[in-house]
């Protein structure tokens, strides 16, 4: 049973910083990664994805991300960049390793349980994000459809509804993507959304990003589930959209009371016909494996101090809440790092190491790679 002072669930943007910032910590540590290769949730992505419509890849600390070509599909480009990323600095990724559980252990260590053995471990980084566990909301009738429901995760292109009508549920970045490419081939689509969405035009400003970035931090500090990022911002408006709405693609409809064989049903009762429901309406943290740990509170969340669990300061949540992002994520891996390195103990790394391998980005930077 291997003994190591911090073990890095999960080898996405946020397991790989952090992994990057124990290298010169002095802490021994690996990371256990259930993808079979490097990449993340975006090896998962859909073929369709391409890195023209990416809202952006910020760099992983130390290694410069080089634009690929726009019409590169995301699925390759990234993870390719993250492969690249392991080699250049010898991260120890153990994969594919699935974590099952992580309990208290003797001697005041946690026990990592995975399908490859136990890890026996004094500091714990989570990088598991949320690709694993899509959220499809219940609807009344739901049951009855006689279509097909899928989620984004599911979602491997516009060709398999050429032809068939659709209802797009979310107000997000995906849902409008999604709804642009089926439009093209579908013999109909239909945008509902629980909110009316806020397109804003132009740049995303400094003051605009911290305000959003705000609003996640305060519910994660207060021990409610996080809400997405994207939940609490605006669309950007690109000439794409404005085409489509033109076109009347992207007229958004309230969301329906219903589901009904054939289609959704309003309270009104307008009725609309449909093949398919694709429901863009986010992800949730993945964080099951951690429940032997009691880590929840009364309001149904995990009380955070930064990327730190309050009730269990071994335990630290990257890529969760407000570091949910390419960014925020290089940023909380930095900050788990020197926390853990003050709770286990200094092993003497010069303290320059910060200034050579911190991330420095402004609020309103940091919000374009939220989105």
């Amino acid at each position: 049973m291997p003994d190591i002072d911090v073990v890095v669930i999960g080898a996405g943007q946020a397991g790989l910083s952090s992994a990057y910032h124990l290298r010169a910590s002095g802490l021994d540590h690996v990371v256990l990664d259930a993808n079979p290769g490097p990449g993340g949730a975006w090896q998962h992505r859909w073929p369709t994805l391409r890195m023209a419509t990416v809202h952006g890849i910020f760099d992983l600390p130390g290694m410069h991300f080089d634009p690929p070509s726009p019409d590169e599909r995301a699925a390759d480009a990234v993870p390719a960049y993250f492969a690249a990323f392991e080699r250049r600095f010898g991260l120890d990724v153990r994969r594919p390793v699935r974590v099952t559980s992580v309990s208290d252990g003797p001697g005041g260590r946690l026990w990592v349980e995975t399908d490859h053995g136990v890890w026996r471990t004094r500091g714990l980084i989570n990088a598991t994000g949320t690709w694993t566990r899509p959220f499809l909301p219940y609807y009344p009738g739901a049951e009855t459809f006689r279509g097909r429901q899928l989620h984004p995760a599911d979602y491997r292109g516009p060709d398999e509804f050429a032809g068939r009508r659709v209802v797009v549920v979310g107000g997000g970045t995906s849902a409008v993507q999604i709804l642009l490419e089926i439009a093209s081939v579908a013999a109909g689509t239909t945008w509902v959304t629980r909110r009316e969405p806020v397109f804003r035009e132009g740049p995303f400003g400094e003051e605009y990003g911290r305000a959003v970035v705000a609003k996640v931090d305060e519910r994660v500090r207060a021990g409610l589930p996080p809400r997405s990022v994207v939940s609490v911002t605006d669309l950007p408006w690109t000439p794409e959209m404005a085409a489509a709405r033109e076109r009347g693609v992207l007229v958004r409809r309230p969301m329906f009371a219903r589901i009904v064989p054939d289609g959704v049903v309003w309270a009104d009762g307008t009725h609309e016909a449909a093949d398919a429901i694709l429901w863009a309406t986010g992800w949730r943290a993945a964080l099951d494996h951690l429940a032997p740990l009691h880590l929840r509170g009364a309001g149904g969340g995990i009380v955070m101090d930064g990327t730190r669990v309050v009730a269990d300061p071994r335990i630290h949540l990257v890529g969760y809440g407000p570091s949910a992002s390419t960014v925020g994520a290089n940023r909380a891996g930095r900050a788990a790092v020197r926390s853990l390195r003050a709770l286990l103990g200094d092993a003497g790394v010069a303290g320059g190491a910060e200034q050579e391998l911190g991330v420095a980005a402004g609020a309103g930077e940091l919000f374009e790679q939220l989105r």
